[in-house]
């Protein structure tokens, strides 16, 4: 398989790229998608083969599942349960934006992520066309457009040369505005410990919860 690399450049290109990427999820393909820190490599995220062929794809395990982009805030409770108040002040602070929140997963839910120990990685990104693309599809479970160890890929053409035979189709939307992957924060527990560094600073981050008398940690 050849990957579609599709542009987005006027609006008929960008509903036509869209619409292909949809389809490919739907039809249990894997996509990259633009998003507001890095292009992304998705797939439907309650599709079980998909989600294996994305691990396979980077050249990952299942002990790395990849997170879960949603379209809107509010999707969050459909699939985390016991979030606590200072997650949701961050939410609201930073999404869309480029903050992964490592979540208690629903038990309710019917998928496959890998070895997540009962836990979801959730993010709303804010880059338009991957907000586009997942009114269209749902959540999807999407990780940096790279292979493992290699740097994420910032624009379409990075991801290509790294994914192309493994991915249905490419939405290029050009170089990706943030060109650094999200920070990532663990909030299942009573204190939020950031995981790992990204766009947005542990002092940043303090600075919404400092008013609630909440402060994160960083993992050593």
């Amino acid at each position: 398989m050849t990957a579609q690399r599709l542009p987005t450049g006027t609006d008929e290109e960008r509903e036509d790229a869209i619409a292909a990427a949809s389809r490919a999820v739907q039809h249990g393909e894997l996509v990259v998608i633009p998003t507001d820190t890095v292009y992304g490599i998705g797939a439907d995220a309650f599709d079980v083969d998909a989600v294996s062929a994305l691990l396979d794809a980077k050249g990952r395990g299942r002990d790395m599942p990849p997170p879960v982009l949603v379209s809107a805030a509010t999707t969050v409770d459909a699939l985390a349960t016991d979030l606590p108040g200072y997650a949701r002040a961050l939410i609201d602070a930073f999404w869309p934006g480029p903050l992964t929140l490592v979540c208690r997963q629903q038990p309710s839910l019917q998928w496959d992520l890998g070895e997540t120990r009962g836990t979801v990685a959730v993010r709303m990104p804010d880059h338009d066309v991957a907000l586009a693309v997942l009114e269209r599809t749902g959540p999807l479970a999407v990780s940096s457009a790279n292979k493992t160890g290699k740097p994420a890929a910032v624009d379409a053409e990075a991801a290509e040369e790294m994914l192309g035979l493994e991915v249905a189709v490419i939405v290029d939307a050009g170089t990706a505005p943030g060109g650094e992957a999200s920070t990532i924060v663990d909030v299942t527990g009573s204190q939020g410990r950031v995981l790992r560094r990204g766009a947005l600073s542990l002092e940043r981050l303090n600075e919404v919860l400092e008013p609630l008398g909440a402060t994160l940690t960083e993992e050593e």
